[in-house]
C-alpha cells in the first residue's frame, strides 16, 4: 500500500479540480458540514489514515438537471495524500459526475455519495493511473427515497488500486446499479470489494464487474458483499463477477457473497465466473476468416463493452476503448 495505511498523508483535497456544467456547485467543507460523514465512515487502515489528514473536503452539489456531465481531475497526486470528495445530489435532480486519476501518485481517497429523494445520480471512477501509482478509495454512497444511483468504477493503470463501493438504502423505492471493469497486466494489483446493504424494504441492487488479465503476476480479486436485513421484504438483488484470463501467469480471485435474513423477497443471486477465451466464440469468428489474433481481441472487446457503454459519456467511452485497443495491442507482442 506504499505507506498509505502508515504515513503521515497530506491532504491534497483542495488541489483536484473541478469542471462542472450549470447545475453543480463546488466548495469546500469541513467537518461543520452537515453532509461530511454522512454517507459512510472509515473501515480499514489508509481510509482511517485519510480521514484525519483530510480534515477538509472537496463538496460537488447538484441542484436541479445537468445536461453536461462534471469533471473531478486528480493528477499527479505525489507523496503520500488523502482527499476527501463529497458528491451530494438534491431532491429531483439528475446529473452524472466523473473523478478521474491520471498521472503518477500515492493517494488514499475518501468519497460520499449523498443521493436525494427522487434524484438520479452517475458517479463515474476512473482510475487509470502511471504504472508506478498506489491509490485505495473507500466510496460510500447513501440513497434515499425513489432515488437511483448508478456507480461505475474503471480501473486500467496503477500498481496497486483498491477500491471498496459501499451503498446503503436508507428508504424505499431505490435502485443502485454498482458496474465495475478492470484490466490487469503483468505485476498489477487491482482489487474491488463491493457492499450492498439492503436495510429498508422494496429496493433494488445490482452488481455487475467485468476484469480481463495478461501477464505474468497479474492479479485482480472482487468481494460482492450484498446484505438483506430482516426488514428489508420485498428485495431484488443480484451480483456477478466475470473474469477472462488472456495468458498464462495471471490470478484472479472473485467471492460473491449472500446474507439473506428475511425469506420474503422477490429474488436474491449472484454468479462467478474466471476462465479462457471462450473456444465457441474464436472457432466462429475464425471460420469467417477472421485471424486469430484478431478474433481474441474482437471478444475481448466484445466483453467488456458491456460496462463501458453504460457510462454514457461519449467522450470517456471513446477514451476507455482506446486504452484497451493499446491493451490489447499489447498482449499480441
Amino acid at each position: 500500500l506504499g505507506g498509505l495505511d502508515l504515513e503521515t498523508l497530506v491532504n491534497r483535497s483542495q488541489d483536484l479540480k473541478v469542471v462542472a456544467p450549470a447545475g453543480f456547485t463546488s466548495s469546500m467543507v469541513d467537518a461543520s458540514d452537515a453532509s461530511f460523514g454522512t454517507a459512510g465512515l472509515p473501515e480499514d487502515l489508509p481510509t482511517a489514515n485519510a480521514w484525519a489528514a483530510a480534515t477538509q473536503a472537496l463538496k460537488l452539489t447538484l441542484d436541479g438537471e445537468a445536461a453536461e456531465p462534471a469533471f473531478i481531475n486528480a493528477n499527479n497526486l505525489e507523496n503520500s495524500s488523502a482527499a476527501h470528495v463529497i458528491i451530494q445530489s438534491k431532491t429531483h435532480a439528475r446529473g452524472t459526475v466523473v473523478i478521474d486519476h491520471t498521472g503518477t501518485g500515492r493517494l488514499a481517497e475518501i468519497v460520499e455519495i449523498i443521493v436525494g429523494d427522487e434524484s438520479s445520480l452517475t458517479v463515474v471512477s476512473i482510475q487509470d493511473w502511471d504504472d508506478d501509482a498506489v491509490h485505495t478509495s473507500a466510496q460510500f454512497a447513501r440513497i434515499g427515497r425513489n432515488a437511483k444511483l448508478k456507480h461505475v468504477v474503471i480501473s486500467l493503470g496503477g500498481k496497486t488500486v483498491r477500491v471498496t463501493p459501499t451503498a446503503e438504502f436508507t428508504a424505499p423505492g431505490s435502485e443502485v446499479e454498482l458496474l465495475g471493469l478492470y484490466f490487469a497486466d503483468a505485476g498489477q494489483h487491482l482489487e474491488h470489494r463491493s457492499y450492498v446493504d439492503h436495510a429498508v424494504a422494496n429496493c433494488k441492487s445490482r452488481v455487475t464487474y467485468k476484469g480481463a488479465l495478461q501477464g505474468k503476476g497479474a492479479h485482480t480479486v472482487w468481494v460482492g458483499d450484498v446484505l438483506i436485513r430482516k426488514a428489508a421484504e420485498g428485495t431484488d438483488t443480484y451480483e456477478l463477477n466475470r473474469n477472462l484470463l488472456l495468458t498464462d501467469g495471471a490470478r484472479a480471485d472473485s467471492v460473491p457473497n449472500l446474507e439473506i435474513e428475511t425469506g420474503e423477497i422477490e429474488g436474491a443471486g449472484h454468479a462467478s465466473a474466471s476462465g479462457r477465451f471462450d473456444d465457441e466464440q474464436l472457432f466462429y469468428l475464425q471460420a469467417r476468416g477472421i485471424a486469430e489474433l484478431d478474433a481474441r481481441r474482437l471478444v475481448v472487446r466484445g466483453f467488456l463493452n458491456e460496462i463501458i457503454q453504460q457510462i454514457g459519456v461519449n467522450s470517456i467511452e471513446e477514451r476507455l476503448n482506446a486504452s484497451i485497443e493499446l491493451e490489447l495491442t499489447r498482449s499480441n507482442h
